[in-house]
């Protein structure tokens, strides 16, 4: 399957940090993942839980002269044009696109500043079984949910109308990303752009689905890891010590506070990990 089979929809995670053997130890010990290496190169490694292929770690931030942040990753039927639609609506491209083994990527940010990706090219094997177990989700806290829907609806082709394409749904006060009929993630609004707590200002938000939100806040803080916000039980927003924030969502209740998927056959998805 290539991106441009189901484009503007979420399709990979990934952490860009300056120091991978550092972010292997921390997340080895707050998540209980393994690490692979990965063919993009030796800056890159597949985060594996149960064998299985959760997110994407590259030790790239300080090459590109980037944050250290969790991004999410878009699928798109073509790179350049969709650069070219950041730019012409007031966004920014920050990275790329570059050029890998199975297609090519790019960093960008939105109007209000909030990061994520474009990719153009392979998906993993079993890409598909990845999204519906959701061993990862996004949700876009933002400025306006409405205004910045217009904005990625016309550089992810949103709406569009073409076969594949995602739907925009709105409900409530946010609008939900769908993909063949499935949510697969949400924007809100109420982000502060010049709020000095990093948690409140624009920005995509990844979250993590697990069994134990305490267990890990705790073996966070015990391997350096920073506690943003905490609601005990049900969700944290942590910091790890590179300065990546990311968020833990209890996987008793993520089917309701995550974009809709059933969180409960997470286990039973099999894929084949990207390169």
């Amino acid at each position: 399957m290539t991106s441009g089979a189901v484009y503007g929809a979420p399709c990979w995670v990934s952490l860009m940090t300056r120091d991978l053997r550092a972010a292997h130890d921390f997340y080895g010990a707050v998540m209980g993942w393994r690490f692979r290496p990965a063919r993009l190169g030796e800056d890159f490694s597949v985060a594996l839980s149960g064998g299985k292929a959760i997110a994407g770690i590259g030790a790239l931030a300080s090459a590109f002269h980037v944050a250290v942040a969790w991004t999410p990753y878009f699928a798109v039927r073509d790179a350049d044009a969709t650069a070219a639609r950041i730019r012409e609506r007031s966004g920014t491209v920050a990275v790329g696109p570059v050029a890998f083994v199975m297609g090519r990527g790019a960093l960008a940010a939105d109007r209000d500043g909030a990061v994520f990706g474009i990719w153009e090219g392979e998906l993993p094997t079993g890409w598909e079984g990845w999204r519906s177990a959701a061993p990862a989700w996004a949700r876009l806290h933002t400025r306006d949910a409405f205004e910045a829907a217009i904005f990625y609806g016309e550089v992810l082709e949103w709406a569009c109308g073409r076969p594949d394409c995602c739907d925009v749904e709105y409900a409530g006060d946010e609008v939900v990303l769908r993909s063949a009929g499935r949510a697969v993630a949400r924007l809100s609004s109420g982000a502060l752009e010049e709020a000095p707590d990093p948690a409140i200002r624009p920005r995509w938000q990844v979250h993590f689905p697990v069994s134990d939100v305490e267990e890990r806040v705790t073996a966070a803080l015990r391997h350096g890891g920073t506690v943003i916000t905490h609601e005990p039980g049900v969700q944290a927003t942590l910091r790890d010590p590179d300065g990546g924030l990311f968020t833990l969502t209890d996987a008793g209740t993520a089917d309701t506070t995550g974009p809709g998927t059933d969180l409960a056959d997470a286990d039973a998805a099999t894929m084949e990990p990207p390169d």
